[in-house]
């Protein structure tokens, strides 16, 4: 799919969305606000759609959204006149892939149902660790495809029809694992029935983790990443790089100046 495929294929769904898609994404959405509450600072939702989230974020966050689609822009938008969500600072229309927003501009980058819809994930995977503060995190949503069995039966089946649904059956975990100052802490199946997948990851300068040892921990079925890293430790290279990163403490003392100015 090419950027105007997904213009047109939400140019459909926006009339319909709240009734349709969105409800068979209402868990995911709502357990990765859930984790977002418990945060501080701005937030970044890539792809708000129509804002379905944006009535469930803490006053105490500021909420930036982006999205491709000007018509699920202009749903977003209403909700957000109509329920007085004053915590809304913005909402852009904008490419995931080339967003407008400097470097370490957000303690918190999330994006739910997002990456399998993209022309190009990589990109879109370098923005979001781009824009998050060092220590902040990137919460993604998603749906991950099955090698085997009848869910990837019908995921390849499906494959064909991507310009037309909107969205990637088939999709890799591992397409998405490329950044190397992400490192992946939390893996979380959603309802319904794991179709869903939540990934969680913090920005730490160097100590993105490797795709081999992604891989293992996604195929080990575990929720937290400390078997895998024990599996496969970090090199002490690459924490002495980041101790000896002056951009890395640089940043780390702009979030503690502006942490300590929320206070």
């Amino acid at each position: 799919m090419d950027t105007e495929s997904v213009r047109h294929a939400y140019r459909r769904w926006a009339p319909v969305y709240d009734y349709t898609f969105g409800q068979v994404a209402d868990a995911g959405r709502k357990h990765a606000v859930r984790i977002i509450n418990n945060r501080k600072g701005r937030v970044l939702e890539v792809g708000v759609g129509t804002g379905l989230s944006l009535p469930a974020y803490g006053k105490h966050l500021t909420i930036t959204g982006i999205d491709l689609s000007p018509e699920m822009l202009e749903k977003a938008m209403g909700k957000v006149a109509k329920k007085g969500l004053d915590n809304v600072d913005g909402l852009h229309e904008m490419d995931a892939s080339a967003l407008g927003f400097a470097d370490e501009s957000f303690d918190t980058v999330v994006a739910m149902y997002v990456m399998t819809v993209v022309p190009d994930p990589v990109k879109v995977m370098r923005e979001l660790e781009r824009v998050c503060a060092p220590g902040g995190e990137v919460i993604l949503v998603n749906h991950f495809s099955q090698e085997h069995g009848i869910r990837g039966f019908f995921e390849r089946k499906l494959a064909h029809f991507a310009d037309l649904i909107g969205w990637h059956a088939v999709f890799e975990p591992e397409r998405i694992l490329v950044c190397e100052d992400l490192r992946l802490v939390e893996r979380r199946p959603l309802w319904p029935l794991g179709l869903f997948t939540m990934l969680r990851f913090v920005k730490e300068p160097g100590l993105g983790i490797g795709t081999q040892a992604a891989r293992t921990f996604l195929a080990s079925g575990a929720r937290d990443i400390g078997e895998a890293e024990a599996a496969a430790p970090q090199p002490k290279a690459a924490f002495a790089r980041r101790m000896l990163d002056l951009n890395y403490w640089r940043s780390l003392y702009r979030r503690l100046q502006s942490q300590l100015a929320e206070r």
